[in-house]
């Protein structure tokens, strides 16, 4: 294999027309001689803005690929950035069909040498999978990192059948990032097509809420319905500090010849992710790309099925720059395999020993307060802080003091024999590593709308005060418990602002339970090693407006409403290769009162600015959510100011009945 790097050249605007007349945006690395050379594609296929969006990464990421004799296209979705059209939902028939179509085009360019490989991180990650259940016959390799095989299970709407806050958060972000005119430098018919856009731009959170179970609709670009529609090859990556964490091993387990590395990373590349350390990402997909785009003979197959960074203890903190542990590799599989510990919940804690219990909970409406973001993404102080806040407003379970230190590597299950005294109630759980002076990080978790606990399909509501069986995974996890660590398993009955409550006050009896915990062999070193991170030059920026981000929570102390606001600057800054300027900010409020469900709150907030010579464009877009005994409410606005002038504006409001949640 050569080392020698090819001179590349970039195509800014390259149109991809559909069969509809469609035009889509592309934004192209090749080398220059790849008429000649025909070189295969890597395609990432995004609603984000290939222009002023995903343009610090794609400068990392891209032009590597490309000197290394790739042609990377970066695609903007229909109804997105610089491309025509509109966009209806996430994951839609269209979107995916317009994949096809596109994958397609560019394996028949006369520089593509006819091999095509999707790569790409959430959004990218999901239809990357989700076009390979498709099949092109050009298609022969994905690389999907921060992504799920299952809609409605582990996305950012439901978790374990609860309505997840993400479901309006994300719902108010797409609010804003489709609120944006393409670049006028690009499109002489940009304010039409603006001025189009909103007009159409859906409001997805009233989408997503007429979904309250696992229908049709969730089951439609959830590729764990049939894993072996897919065809190409997959590597699957993942972080600890990432929502999206489950579908790895999921997938090395479900597909042959799968993949997996998960790190100790939130939502980025890792390349450039944090908690460190960062990897040779690059270097990897490299490899993984040779093979299967170029046949060319680098290993990968003889790779570990499952590497994995098992994290080392640590104080609980909101935000991390590092993470202390050792990667760990399994050569056969993920995690299936691991020998599983049971510990009982009983009158002494957590042990060994069976035993009867009858512990009633009733957590006030704002426990959760310390769990963190759903998916930290941003940056800013994110991580599940200090759990003893929560823990007291919990039933918990303690074990002994470890007697070694305790690999657990995979995913705990959690049996309860419980009664409640509402048909409507939820669970929350959570794995804690106490530490000898009390401080309690959180392990990992799960929850369960306890009307979800036999079919997400069927929701029943829950028979008063009988006991019932129920069951419910935590997220997988890979962390060393320390010699003299406890383990703590608390047990509440609302998670806010990560949950939204259930509509009464439930009391929960637990009669029993255990703790199944994957516990592997301790690992003494590294037991497999990456290549330090490359990339290619960052991008260059001016910044107008540096960002910043911060997390504040309050108490009233006349009405004790609790509240929580989260400000996100993301800065302002100019492309000083094309001289677009570009900025935005988010804001979240989410109130509720510890003793009434109903009190609960959403409020969320963006701005976005997009200055071209002497055009100044912005939208505000907000949203509201609120809820009763019967149904959820929802009102939404748009403005759209041209030079500082309102040029559009448009409400929403709706009302959506409550479905066993």
């Amino acid at each position: 294999m050569s080392n020698t790097l090819r001179e590349i050249e970039e195509l800014p605007d390259h149109g991809i027309t559909l069969s509809d007349g469609t035009r889509l945006s592309a934004r192209i690395w090749r080398p220059v001689d790849a008429t000649g050379n025909p070189v295969p594609v890597i395609l990432e296929y995004l609603p984000y803005r290939k222009r002023e969006g995903t343009t610090a990464r794609d400068a990392l990421t891209h032009p590597w690929f490309a000197q290394r004799g790739y042609a990377c296209v970066r695609v903007d979705m229909r109804g997105n950035g610089d491309s025509e059209g509109l966009m209806a939902d996430e994951y839609t028939p269209q979107e995916l069909s317009d994949a096809v179509e596109v994958i397609t085009q560019l394996a028949a360019a006369p520089w593509c040498s006819g091999t095509v490989g999707m790569m790409g991180i959430s959004w990218g990650g999901f239809n990357g999978l989700q076009v390979a259940a498709l099949a092109p016959a050009p298609l022969k390799a994905v690389i999907t990192l921060c992504s799920t095989v299952d809609r409605f299970a582990d996305d950012i709407h439901y978790k374990g059948g609860c309505l997840l806050n993400e479901n309006l958060g994300w719902g108010a972000t797409m609010w804003s990032y489709s609120s944006r005119a393409p670049d006028p430098a690009l499109r002489d018919d940009w304010r039409e097509a603006w001025l189009q856009r909103l007009e159409h731009e859906p409001f997805l959170p009233s989408t997503w809420l007429r979904h309250q179970r696992r229908d049709a609709y969730w089951r439609h670009g959830s590729v764990c319905e049939d894993y072996g529609a897919i065809k190409a090859r997959v590597l699957a990556i993942g972080g600890w500090g990432d929502a999206y964490k489950n579908a790895v091993p999921q997938l090395v387990q479900a597909l042959p010849g799968a993949k997996g590395i998960v790190g100790p990373w939130v939502h980025k590349y890792p390349h450039f992710a944090v908690p460190e350390p960062r990897i040779g990402f690059l270097q990897e997909a490299l490899r993984w790309w040779d093979r299967w785009l170029k046949d060319i003979d680098t290993g990968v197959g003889d790779d570990p099925d499952y590497r994995a960074y098992l994290m080392d203890s640590v104080r609980p903190a909101r935000w991390y720059t590092d993470r202390p542990g050792r990667w760990v590799a399994e050569a056969d599989g993920a995690t299936a395999h691991i020998p599983h510990r049971t510990l009982y919940l009983n009158q002494h804690g957590l042990s060994d020993g069976r035993g009867n219990i009858s512990t009633p909970i009733c957590s006030p409406q704002d426990t959760g307060a310390e769990a963190g973001e759903y998916c930290a993404i941003w940056l800013g102080p994110e991580m599940p802080g200090d759990q003893r806040e929560d823990d007291a407003k919990s039933a918990t379970f303690d074990s002994a003091p470890a007697d070694q230190d305790t690999d657990i590597f995979g995913a705990p299950k959690v049996r309860l024999r419980l009664s409640s005294d509402q048909p409507q109630a939820q669970i929350a759980v959570r794995l804690c590593d106490v530490h000898p002076d009390g401080a309690s990080t959180r392990i990992t978790y799960g929850v369960l709308n306890l009307s979800h606990r036999e079919d997400p399909a069927d929701p029943a509501p829950m028979p008063v005060g009988a006991p019932m069986p129920v069951e419910l995974w935590l997220d997988t996890i890979a962390y060393r418990l320390p010699k003299g660590h406890k383990l703590r398993l608390a047990v509440s009955t609302a998670y806010w602002p990560l949950l939204w409550p259930a509509p009464q006050a439930a009391t929960i009896t637990l009669q029993g339970g255990s703790l199944h915990l994957p516990v592997r062999r301790t690992a003494r070193r590294d037991e497999v090693q990456f290549a330090p991170p490359e990339s290619a030059p960052p991008q260059q920026t001016e910044t107008l407006r540096a960002p910043g981000n911060s997390r504040t929570r309050t108490v009233d102390m006349t009405s004790g409403t609790v509240t929580l606001r989260i400000e996100d600057d993301f800065g302002k800054r100019r492309d000083l290769d094309h001289g677009l300027i570009s900025g935005s900010a988010a804001r979240e409020t989410w109130s509720i009162h510890p003793d009434d469900p109903l009190s609960a709150r959403g409020h969320c907030h963006w701005t976005q600015e997009m200055e071209r010579d002497t055009i100044r464009l912005r939208t505000e877009t907000s949203c509201d959510m609120w809820a009763d005994a019967t149904h959820f409410h929802l009102t939404a606005r748009l403005e759209a100011y041209e030079n500082d002038a309102l040029i559009y504006e448009r409400d929403v409001t709706d009302s959506v009945p409550r479905d066993h949640l």
